[in-house]
């Protein structure tokens, strides 16, 4: 795909948190260059989404492929690694927003045009969604028919890491102060991913 606005937008920003985060581990300066050049390769090779509304989840994947081939360290490291380089961002906390703003019912409308195009299949590696209504037991479901993070990692050889990647959504849903119920995901064998999310009682 590529190296588009937006898609150099998303990596500094995530590139920014991770840098922060090795330097207060300790990590030699050299980690954070590598992994940006691993990440370019990367990018240039992945199947492009296009303008997708889960950009920067699959940038957040092939960061995180970057990483693994980068650090030196194992995949739960680099989860922690990046997770608590999220947790430790103000910016990337004003950037998510909150509860109140993602559950906003404006937002239906656009979410419901997004899940017809997702099943047309325009782009091969993006994501195909069914959007659920909240009700008595969730503010707002995603039925995930298919994962893009999941196609790049397996497009990399690496399909394992995706599993790492499915515990990063609780992360963003905390960091929305949002509660997330989710019983399977594809990375594990699943035939789809339940997501449900509510805002914190």
């Amino acid at each position: 795909m590529k190296e588009i606005l937006n898609v150099k937008i998303i990596y500094h920003s995530y590139h920014h948190v991770v840098k922060a985060e090795l330097k207060r581990r300790g990590f030699p300066k050299d980690v954070a260059r590598k992994i940006g050049e691993e990440h370019h390769k990367i990018i240039q090779r992945a199947k492009d989404i296009g303008n997708s509304r889960l950009l920067s989840s699959y940038i957040m994947g092939s960061y995180f492929i970057a990483m693994n081939r980068s650090t030196g360290k194992p995949p739960k490291e680099n989860y922690e690694i990046f997770r608590d380089g999220l947790y430790a961002s103000k910016l990337f906390h004003k950037v998510m927003g909150d509860a109140e703003s993602y559950l906003d019912s404006k937002k239906m409308a656009g979410r419901l045009q997004w899940s017809k195009e997702s099943h047309e299949h325009i782009y091969e590696n993006d994501w195909v969604v069914d959007i659920l209504p909240g009700n008595d037991e969730y503010d707002l479901g995603y039925d995930y028919h298919e994962c893009g993070i999941c196609k790049l990692c397996q497009d990399e050889g690496c399909p394992h890491l995706a599993a790492y990647l499915c515990q990063m959504d609780y992360v963003l849903a905390d960091i929305m102060h949002m509660k997330l119920v989710r019983t399977k995901t594809i990375a594990e064998g699943a035939g789809y991913c339940d997501f449900r999310y509510s805002k914190y009682k």
